[in-house]
């Protein structure tokens, strides 16, 4: 426990690097450590196998009245978080959608429509052993198949692809309560890492620490569904995390992805009525 600092609970690398060798060190630090203290227990060795972000205050938007429009977008932006400047811009992604429903397709929907819409939200990830890294591919969309959000992260000290698995899985399910969605699908091709988010007994292999917070995130759903897809289906997501593991670029996009995966959605599209 003295390895460990509670106050944050990460562990305490310069206490570590200087107590043991440096392979030990490396082996030490890629230990998942769960959000919150518990008692130890033991873990197949076998098988490989809190966070909240407040709503955004409309209240507080609106009596900055003094503000151009633009001097007024800034300000939201410079006083608020990184995440709730991510639910404000899908806000105004969704409201503009529903404002050229109205203008070209002669389409009206409420507000409370608008907000009552499932996310779907798709995750893949990819990992390279020899560096213990792993980049994931997190892709959001709606009813229609239209991409709300791509988020590709790159990850280091991961132990093995079945915990980028389950990070990236973490990840998605975060994503979800940062934007503020009440109900989600989350999709995964990993079909072990499915059915431990699916069942309430608690895990006990080495991914435990992410699949217990992802647990008590489920928490602050109305709603929030695991299923297993196919490599086929979860093609955008699969595509996002290959690249970014190629490539190393990391951009987080609200309302599509990066190009070079562009072609790859638009086949997503298509296929969604199915």
């Amino acid at each position: 426990a003295e390895l460990i600092d509670q106050s944050n609970r990460t562990w305490k690398k310069e206490l570590i690097t200087s107590t043991f060798p440096e392979d030990v060190t490396e082996k030490i630090i890629c230990i998942l450590l769960a959000e919150e203290p518990h008692k130890d227990f033991w873990v197949w060795s076998a098988e490989a196998s809190g966070e909240f972000t407040r709503e955004l205050s409309c209240q507080a938007f609106l009596q900055e009245n003094q503000l151009d429009f633009v001097q007024w977008l800034t300000w939201v932006f410079v006083k608020n978080s990184a995440s709730q400047c991510r639910i404000f811009c899908c806000a105004l992604w969704a409201i503009w959608g529903d404002r050229n429903d109205r203008v070209h397709k002669k389409v009206s929907k409420s507000g409370k429509v608008i907000g009552r819409f499932v996310v779907k939200i798709n995750f893949d990830a990819a990992y390279a052993e020899k560096f213990n890294q792993a980049a994931m591919g997190i892709v959001a969309s709606e009813s229609e198949g239209k991409v709300l959000l791509s988020c590709p992260e790159i990850y280091q000290r991961v132990v093995s692809a079945f915990a980028a698995e389950a990070l990236a899985c973490r990840r998605a399910t975060q994503i979800g309560i940062d934007m503020n969605w009440e109900k989600v699908i989350i999709e995964g091709d990993s079909l072990s890492i499915i059915k431990k988010c699916k069942t309430s007994i608690p895990d006990k292999s080495n991914v435990c620490a992410y699949i217990h917070y992802i647990h008590k995130l489920l928490l602050k759903y109305k709603e929030c569904i695991f299923e297993y897809i196919s490599r086929a289906g979860n093609s955008l997501a699969h595509t996002l995390a290959k690249e970014t593991m190629n490539n190393k670029i990391v951009v987080y996009l609200v309302g599509g992805v990066l190009e070079y995966v562009e072609e790859q959605e638009e086949r997503d599209r298509v296929r969604e009525p199915d």
